[in-house]
């Protein structure tokens, strides 16, 4: 190893890893604020479309008689080109964000990596709302904001990952998922409040509140630790060492201390003799070596990585959060289409921790496989209901269907925010070894935003009155794109619940997705390598 430490570890399986103490849950649970950022960005952006002052200001069309934001004429309203261009540039500039953050995040590490994201999401908040009617300064915040947003979401998730018990460290990454959709719901709320004021307060109230999450996210981690794997790859063993012996909470010296330090050592030396380390391009195009037919090859997880995420966005549920509001406005019959964003968005943050106990009971594979067949019920029904009821698309000609279409609206929300809302960004924590793991969490979290903008940028023309305007019939979309994602986890995912990091690597290479779920470790990392004791060597041999 660099540095030419040699610590020696366990070759029982069972000891690789303190108990579970308070300390390290806090950890975890500060990291995953994070996630405030992604969500409440989600939930203000949806919002203050749908405002009369907003709409005034960038379209000059005069104020309707009544500019009450719940009840507003069809005619008042951006035309489909601003929606796509002001909700789908953030995401592009968190996909560029995203796949830097792995760079530097090797570089300097995981904590500077996200306080430095802190610092650019505040510079383009400034400039969404500091100038008036500049459309042009508002879209180049958005996209500063963006690279702000990709530094956070991407190293979040591998800090997470690194530094949680492998016992619970599915709940904790869902937590990840949680905090988005507590910010979902915080910014449905802010945006509620300012709905119909005629000022520049209806916009930068919820614009501005976000600094609020910048300060205490970046403060907050200036006094968490730094992940111990970071350390590990650059070869400093003794800050290794104190890393992980505070976010285990144990003494340095501790036996569960230095097993653990020894299966990461055992694995990263292991993985570097097959990953060779290389130019600045080679190491990215080790990210793309190996078989497709190799479970255990950087390509095959390069692809479940990047394809899981864009699975996870193919369930339609950005949808609801990005145009939720203005697809209300579109059913006639709803008396406040912002109250029914905000109850969708308090379902979301309700359902969300049930995932806590399903991912560790049942396992990441089952609940996406699961949640996924659910959420294509949901959809088809929503699209089926809407588009056959007759006068369902009508203002006020089938109330009953437009409240049926809502029910089942909330329960597709209830399905992705138990399994794929936090089983998708929980597998991608988990499936890179060391060498390529900030990579490869990187260009997975950048697919995530690319789909994102993707999605950002088509669909206000399928729903705008003045383009496609498919009403309902857009869920036969989504619920089709849902079907695909099932199918992708189905055949391509594979279980890793209950595993270290480093166990991980030893399951793919040993499986199939399907039979996965029934592995278990035989051997430990520091064993396979030499890196033991003989009595215990001989002691483990007995075990097993």
């Amino acid at each position: 190893m660099p540095g030419g430490a040699v610590v020696l570890g366990t070759a029982d399986t069972g000891r690789i890893e303190a108990p579970v103490t308070m300390k390290a849950y806090f950890l975890c649970v500060f990291a995953a604020f994070g996630g405030i950022f992604f969500g409440y960005d989600t939930g203000w952006m949806g919002g203050i479309l749908g405002m009369p002052y907003f709409i005034n200001m960038y379209t000059g069309k005069p104020f309707p008689e009544n500019p009450d934001a719940a009840h507003l004429p069809a005619d008042f309203a951006l035309p489909a080109w601003e929606k796509s261009l002001m909700t789908s540039i953030l995401s592009a500039g968190t996909f560029f964000g995203a796949l830097i953050a792995g760079d530097i995040a090797d570089i300097v590490g995981r904590r500077p990596t996200i306080i430095f994201g802190c610092i650019i999401f505040s510079v383009g908040c400034i400039l969404e709302i500091a100038p008036k009617h500049a459309l042009a300064a508002f879209v180049i915040g958005r996209l500063v904001a963006g690279v702000g947003v990709g530094f956070i979401s991407a190293v979040i998730i591998l800090y997470m990952s690194e530094i949680a018990p492998k016992k619970v460290r599915g709940a904790l990454v869902s937590g990840y998922q949680f905090c988005i959709t507590i910010g979902i719901l915080l910014a449905n709320c802010v945006v509620y409040a300012t709905q119909n004021r005629l000022d520049t307060g209806s916009y930068r109230i919820p614009i501005g509140v976000q600094f609020l999450w910048a300060l205490i996210l970046g403060i907050g981690l200036l006094f968490l630790p730094e992940s111990p794997r970071f350390y590990a790859n650059k070869g400093k063993i003794d800050l290794a060492t104190a890393a992980l012996a505070r976010v285990r909470d144990q003494p340095a010296d501790s036996d569960y201390v230095q097993d653990e330090l020894a299966e990461i050592l055992a694995n990263l030396e292991y993985e570097r003799a097959h990953i060779p380390q290389t130019g600045y391009v080679e190491s990215w195009l080790v990210c793309f070596r190996g078989s497709l037919f190799d479970g255990s090859s950087n390509l095959r997880r390069t692809i479940v990585g990047t394809g899981l995420q864009c699975a996870q966005q193919f369930t339609g549920i950005n949808f609801i959060f990005y145009f939720g509001t203005s697809f209300f406005q579109t059913l006639g019959t709803i008396s406040n289409p912002f109250f029914i964003s905000l109850i969708t968005t308090l379902v979301n943050v309700l359902s969300t921790p049930a995932s806590f106990y399903m991912v560790e009971k049942f396992g990441r594979r089952r609940i996406l496989i699961v949640g996924g067949s659910c959420m294509v019920l949901f959809q088809f029904l929503v699209a089926i209901i809407g588009t056959a009821t007759p006068g369902a698309q009508t203002p006020g000609g089938a109330p009953s269907a437009v409240k049926a279409e809502i029910a089942f609206i909330c329960l597709n929300i209830a399905a992705f925010a138990s399994s794929w809302g936090p089983a998708a960004w929980v597998v991608v924590g988990e499936l890179f070894p060391l060498p390529i793991r900030s990579r490869g969490v990187g260009m997975s979290t950048a697919s995530n935003w690319f789909w994102n903008c993707i999605i950002g940028v088509i669909t206000p023309y399928l729903v705008s009155s003045d383009e496609a305007d498919l009403g309902p019939k857009v869920f036969f979309i989504w619920g089709s794109t849902a079907i695909f994602s099932t199918l992708f986890a189905y055949f391509l995912v594979s279980e890793t619940k209950g595993l270290s990091l480093e166990q991980v690597d030893q399951m793919l290479s040993e499986t199939t997705p399907r039979t996965s779920a029934n592995w278990k470790p035989t051997k430990t990392w520091a064993a396979r390598e030499g890196k033991v004791e003989v009595e215990a060597m001989e002691e483990g041999e007995k075990a097993v």
